[in-house]
C-alpha cells in the first residue's frame, strides 16, 4: 500500500509532540516529502530549528507573516500537499475544527484545505472520553476528517486511560490504508449494528450491540478505495465518510437490503442479528392489567442473512461473518463457521465488555487456520481486517496470474 507523496504536517499543543519528530523521520525515510506547521502550543514542546532539520524545509508558525505570504500563502500551503496530517490533535484544535474555527495559521490552512484530513488526537483519558470531545469528534467524521484512533496506556500526568497518541509507525500504517486504493472497482456489503423483533408497537426483542465494529470495517472498506453499501440496525453512530448507508431494523428488512444490494465482491456480516423473532407480533400494545401473573410469549427463528448470503446465487466472492459467545468461543466458531459457510469468522467473547465499548479481541477463523487479535480498538481491528482482505484478494489475483 502506497504513502501520499506529500504529507502537510500540523503539529499542536501535546505533550506527544515529540513523537511528531519520529514521525517526520520516518515520512522521510519513506520518501514522502513533508512540510510542517508548528502551533503555539506545539511550540512550547519542540522547537521550528527541530522540526525544519527533519522536514528540510521552512517550519511555518505565523499566518499574518508578510514573508511567508509572499513565498506561501496559507490558501496555497494547505493545497499543496496530498493530505493534511494533524498529529498529534489536540482537544483544542479537534474543537475549533470542528466549529470551523480560523485564529491562526493551523486552523485557517485546514478551513481553506480541499485535501483530504487526518488527525490522531492525543490527550487526557477524561478529555477524550468528554462528551464535547467526542461530540466533536463525531462532527468530523461526519466532516470527512479521518481519525487515527488513540491508545491506552500511562498519560505525561501520571494517569491512566485511552489518549495516548497512536504510535508514529502505526499512524504510518494509517496512512497506507487511508491513502490505499488496493480495493477499488470492489463492492463491499457490511451489516452493523442490532436488529430489533417487534412484540408490539412499543416493545421488541433485541440486544446490546452498538454498531461501533461494523462501522468502522465499512469506514476502513471505503478508505482503500472500495465501493461500500453499510446496511445497519437501529445505531447513534453517524454514516461513515463515502458509504452508502440504508437502515434495516429487523432481520427479515436486513435480509432484503443485502439482496437487493447484490451483487457484490466482498459480504462482511457484523450485525449482531436476532436469533428469534415472535411468532406473532401484536397489533395493539400489551396491557399489564389483561395479563395474569406471567406473560408467554412463542418465538420462531429470525431469517438467516449470514447463512443466506453465502449461499445465494450473487454470493460475494468473499463472505466474513462474526459470532459473539460467551462459552467454547472458538469450539462454537468453528462450527457456525462451517455451518454458515462463510469462508472467514471473527469470533468475539461477549462475557466481557464487548457491545458498547471502543475496544476489541477477536479470534480470526479460515480454511487456512486461525489467529488471535489482541484487544485493541474497532478501527484498529477494521483496519487489519481490511489488511487481510486487499491481502486476500491480490493473492487471488496472483495465482491467477500464474495458472493463465
Amino acid at each position: 500500500m502506497a504513502l501520499p507523496r506529500s504529507v502537510l504536517l500540523i503539529i499542536t499543543g501535546s505533550v506527544a509532540a515529540y513523537k511528531s519528530l519520529e514521525l517526520i523521520r520516518l515520512l522521510k525515510a519513506r520518501g514522502v516529502a513533508v512540510t510542517s506547521i508548528l502551533s503555539k502550543g506545539g511550540a512550547k514542546f519542540i522547537t521550528p530549528l527541530a522540526v525544519s532539520s527533519l522536514t528540510g524545509t521552512k517550519t511555518y508558525d505565523d499566518l499574518f507573516s508578510l514573508t511567508d505570504e509572499v513565498e506561501m500563502g496559507h490558501i496555497e500551503l494547505s493545497r499543496v500537499a496530498d493530505v493534511i496530517l494533524v498529529a498529534p490533535a489536540s482537544a483544542n484544535i479537534i474543537a475549533k475544527m470542528a466549529g470551523g474555527i480560523a485564529d491562526d495559521l493551523a486552523t485557517t490552512a485546514l478551513l481553506a484545505t480541499n485535501k483530504p484530513v487526518i488527525i490522531a488526537p492525543a490527550m487526557n483519558h477524561k478529555m477524550w472520553h468528554h462528551a464535547a470531545t467526542q461530540r466533536n469528534l463525531a462532527q468530523l467524521k461526519k466532516d470527512g476528517v479521518r481519525v487515527i484512533e488513540p491508545t491506552e496506556g500511562d498519560m505525561a500526568c501520571g494517569e491512566f486511560g485511552m489518549g495516548r497518541l497512536a504510535e508514529p509507525a502505526d499512524i504510518i500504517k494509517a496512512l497506507e490504508q487511508f491513502r490505499s486504493g488496493a480495493l477499488s472497482g470492489k463492492r463491499a456489503i457490511v451489516t452493523s449494528g442490532p436488529t430489533q423483533e417487534a412484540i408490539d408497537p412499543v416493545r421488541y426483542i433485541g440486544n446490546r450491540s452498538s454498531g461501533k465494529q461494523g462501522h468502522a470495517i465499512a469506514e476502513a472498506l471505503a478508505n482503500a478505495g472500495a465501493d461500500v453499501t453499510l446496511i445497519h440496525g437501529p445505531v447513534l453512530l453517524p454514516t461513515p465518510h463515502g458509504v452508502t448507508a440504508i437502515e434495516a431494523h429487523h432481520a427479515d428488512a436486513m435480509l432484503a437490503a443485502v439482496e437487493a444490494a447484490l451483487p457484490a465482491d466482498i459480504f462482511v456480516g457484523a450485525a449482531a442479528v436476532a436469533d428469534w423473532r415472535p411468532a406473532t407480533t401484536a397489533s395493539q400494545k400489551l396491557k399489564k392489567q389483561n395479563m395474569l401473573d406471567t406473560l408467554t410469549l412463542e418465538f420462531v427463528p429470525t431469517l438467516d442473512v449470514l447463512g443466506s448470503v453465502a449461499q445465494h446465487k450473487n454470493r460475494p466472492t468473499l463472505v466474513i461473518g462474526f459470532a459473539a459467545e460467551t462459552d467454547q468461543v472458538a469450539v462454537n466458531a468453528r462450527a457456525k463457521r462451517l455451518r454458515k459457510q462463510c469462508d472467514w469468522l471473527l469470533a468475539n467473547d461477549v462475557s466481557t465488555a464487548v457491545f458498547g465499548a471502543d475496544d476489541n479481541e477477536v479470534l480470526v477463523i479460515s480454511a487456512e487456520g486461525e489467529e488471535t487479535w489482541k484487544r485493541q480498538s474497532k478501527a484498529d481491528i477494521a483496519a487489519k481486517l481490511v489488511e487481510k482482505i486487499v491481502h486476500h484478494f491480490s493473492a487471488t489475483k496472483l495465482v491467477k496470474g500464474k495458472s493463465a
